[in-house]
């Protein structure tokens, strides 16, 4: 529109312009309502030229009143601050004001004509003339006011949004840059792209910019965040850009779903924070189909700890599989309703997906669930994995994770099932705590219980791996939480060292784990390819840069985020481990190997576990440890040695 063009025009101009503009309106609003006030007195409009045949007219010499008029007006205009502040005199709490003005003006303007006069203006232009000038000068500020004064509003609020590029000039960030258009939250001032032909070009009336020239941008532009609008790149390519971010110190923010795009429902909530797999910076191996269906396609599946954060993508997992029907086990009400909610709601109920409350640990309870559903694949995740949590109260960790796990697979292979598959951790490896000698044991005693299953009974397994980002008990929500509250980010050492993996890729990987088991008599331990292990401090500081921000250290210490550490807790080593043995085998998928370990046999460990379950009954902390000895547990202080 012409009118807001003119209007954008007029509020770019420097103060000093736009004073100007305004005492320019103010000496044309003379000359006019001088010009008006001869035709109200007159009855016939005076024109310049004097083209009039009256010898009345042609004896009126309006140009004095003008220059009367601008000579005492300007003056006063001044005085009373009119062009100090254009816009705060320009509403109608300006009317006081400008009374005051007219007020004076007319006490000087009228007797000037009346009484002294001025040669061939009328007596009455003295009456008439500040009368109207009163009404140009109200409703020219009016006008200002809902003209200039709504669209100024707006444009101090646009300048004072966080200011944001586009990574990506393509479809997708043409499409968020014209959902962005009229955002309350952040305004899009550019694009960054790969492509130089489209540097130093506009798009949508916003520049292209060199990535390469992202600091300088960031400094001078005052840049918050980089939208990264690169649906369909590799991971390759993604972590490169990554990494440049984290370079610039500025917020990275990634595209919402394109039908968010095309409804035009675009929100600081849908930009989400990097997926977690680009905090690892390695790209996932894509899954066998006919494994993932081995087991699941047709079957009757049990996941135990289904609310768990392992367990609810396993779940999820499941359900795209096509099972018949789909157990969730759960003793917590709470995790139940959500994830059995959350299924509903993604896959409808084209698949039987029942909700069952009981713990692992009641036989009687998971007697009744296999005879009543009869499944055939059972994912066991129930467990208790806070290492601290499970330090402090060593007695129920041992119940829930070595003998929930001992009953579980008992009632599996009571019941027939043909395939129980344990989700371990490599805490189990060389335990320094009771957490990971409870899943050590759990792993024990399937071996033993496969060893003395003939062919055709339950084939059990194992698939251990490291720690999966963003479970509930993971690092990064944790460290997400506390950079949204400004710090200090907590860290127990500097040098622990963990394995990571995103949760989707753990539980395709266990899935297809799973099935190698099938094929064989049981007893497997399958281990998780995690990729090189992560120094927590590492990414710790990644994830402070990707969110635009800077480290407090020495090198810094006018950092935003201080990292503060906080000392190694109960049971915790600095580096965990994936194998017990040096020898693990390879299997048909890339990331899945196969351990060959030691283990007591079944006699032997029943004997042992017998004599566990006393002293757990008894609270017998020594003893306790004493009996876990078959583990391999250790003393933290010499695993971190």
């Amino acid at each position: 529109m012409p009118q807001h063009r003119l209007a954008r025009a007029l509020l770019a101009l420097p103060r000093a312009g736009k004073r100007l503009v305004a005492l320019c309106v103010d000496i044309a609003l003379c000359v006019l309502t001088v010009w008006l006030a001869f035709y109200l007195r007159l009855g016939e409009w005076l024109w310049p030229l004097g083209n009039s045949s009256s010898p009345q007219m042609l004896a009126m010499r309006p140009h004095y009143a003008v220059l009367a008029s601008i000579a005492l007006a300007l003056p006063i205009f001044i005085r009373q601050g009119f062009y100090r502040a254009i816009f705060r005199y320009s509403g109608t709490a300006a009317v006081r004001a400008i009374c005051v003005a007219m007020l004076l003006y007319g006490a000087l303007f009228a007797p000037l004509i009346l009484f002294v006069g001025l040669p061939g203006v009328p007596r009455t232009i003295g009456v008439i003339q500040p009368l109207t000038l009163f009404v140009a000068v109200a409703l020219s500020r009016l006008l200002a006011r809902y003209w200039l004064g709504g669209l100024y509003m707006k444009q101090s609020t646009r300048d004072a949004l966080p200011k944001v590029l586009i990574y990506g000039a393509g479809d997708a960030g043409r499409q968020l840059a014209g959902a962005l258009a009229y955002n309350i939250e952040m305004r899009v001032v550019g694009f960054l792209d790969d492509d130089a032909n489209l540097h130093g070009h506009t798009l949508n009336h916003l520049p292209v910019h060199n990535p390469e020239h992202l600091p300088e941008l960031v400094a001078r532009l005052d840049i918050k965040a980089v939208l990264l609008a690169l649906p369909r790149i590799d991971r390759a390519r993604r972590n490169a850009i990554l990494a440049r971010m984290t370079d610039a110190h500025v917020a990275v923010r990634s595209l919402p779903a394109l039908t968010a795009l095309a409804q035009g429902k675009v929100n600081m909530a849908d930009l989400h924070e990097p997926d977690i797999d680009d905090l690892l910076g390695r790209a996932p191996v894509a899954p066998d189909p006919q494994l993932l269906a081995c087991n699941i396609t047709g079957k009757a599946v049990l996941v135990t700890g289904a609310g768990g954060s392992i367990g609810s993508e396993l779940c999820r997992q499941i359900l795209a599989l096509n099972p018949t029907t789909l157990l969730l086990l759960e003793q917590s009400e709470f995790a139940l309703y959500r994830i059995h909610h959350a299924l509903v709601e993604q896959y409808g109920e084209a698949i039987r997906v029942v909700p069952l409350l009981g713990s692992v640990c009641d036989a009687a309870r998971l007697a009744e669930i296999l005879r009543a559903f009869s499944p055939q694949t059972i994912y066991h995740a129930a467990a208790y994995k806070h290492v601290p949590l499970v330090e402090a109260n060593p007695a129920e960790g041992l119940k829930n994770n070595a003998f929930g796990t001992l009953i579980s697979a008992q009632a599996a292979k009571a019941h027939g099932v043909a395939d129980f598959v344990l989700i371990s951790t490599d805490k189990a490896v060389r335990p320094t705590n009771i957490m990971g000698a409870s899943k050590r044991l759990a792993e024990m005693t399937l071996q033993a219980l496969a060893a003395r299953t003939e062919k055709g009974g339950t084939r059990f397994s194992m698939v251990r791996f490291g720690n999966v980002l963003g479970s509930s008990g993971s690092v990064v929500p944790r460290f997400r939480q506390q950079i949204r509250a400004g710090g200090p980010m907590t860290l127990t050492h500097p040098e622990i060292t963990r394995y990571f993996m995103s949760i989707p890729e753990a539980a395709q990987l266990v899935i297809q784990a799973g099935a190698m088991a099938s094929k064989g008599q049981g007893g497997d331990v399958f281990v998780l390819d995690m990729g090189e292990p992560v120094k927590i401090l590492h990414l710790a500081r990644r994830m402070v840069a990707l969110s635009g921000l800077t480290v407090q250290d020495a090198e810094h210490p006018d950092g935003d985020i201080r990292i503060d550490i906080t000392g190694l807790r109960p049971g915790e080593k600095l580096y965990e481990e994936l194998l017990i043995g040096d020898n693990p085998e390879p299997t048909t998928h890339p990331r899945i190997m196969k351990a060959r370990e030691n283990f007591l046999p079944w006699p032997e460990l029943e004997t042992r576990l017998n004599t566990l379950q006393t002293a757990l009954d008894a609270n017998d902390y020594p003893r306790i440890r004493q009996l876990l000895a078959i583990t391999g547990i250790r003393d933290p202080e010499s695993a971190t040695s």
